[in-house]
C-alpha cells in the first residue's frame, strides 16, 4: 500500500484546506493515460467508489484502482520550493 512521508503528509493537508476549504478532503492519484506511466493528483472533497484511502498524520489520498496496483510499494513524498510550488515524488518503500 502506498505510504506518505511527514513532509508529503503536511503538503497533503494544507493543499486540501486550501483548495476545498475543508479539512475532510484530500487529493486524488488516478492513472494517466498514455505509455509513460504517469499519473494525475487533484484535490478531490471525497475518493471515488473502488479508490484506496491512505491516511497518515490527518492527511488522506484517494488512490485509484489501476495506479494502486503500481504504486503499492512507494512512498509518496513532496517538497515545497522557495516560492510555493509543490513537487511530488515517488520513492520506493524503505
Amino acid at each position: 500500500m502506498l505510504t506518505l512521508t511527514e513532509n508529503a503528509s503536511t503538503v497533503v493537508k494544507t493543499i486540501a484546506t486550501q483548495q476545498l476549504g475543508a479539512e475532510e478532503g484530500g487529493l486524488r492519484i488516478s492513472s494517466h493515460d498514455g505509455a509513460d506511466g504517469s499519473f494525475a493528483i487533484a484535490p478531490v472533497p471525497d475518493g471515488q467508489p473502488g479508490d484506496q484511502v491512505v491516511e497518515s498524520a490527518g492527511a488522506k489520498v484517494f488512490v485509484d484502482e489501476t495506479a494502486s496496483t503500481a504504486l503499492d510499494d512507494k512512498e509518496l513524498d513532496a517538497q515545497v520550493d522557495d516560492q510555493g510550488n509543490v513537487q511530488f515524488r515517488l520513492n520506493l518503500q524503505a
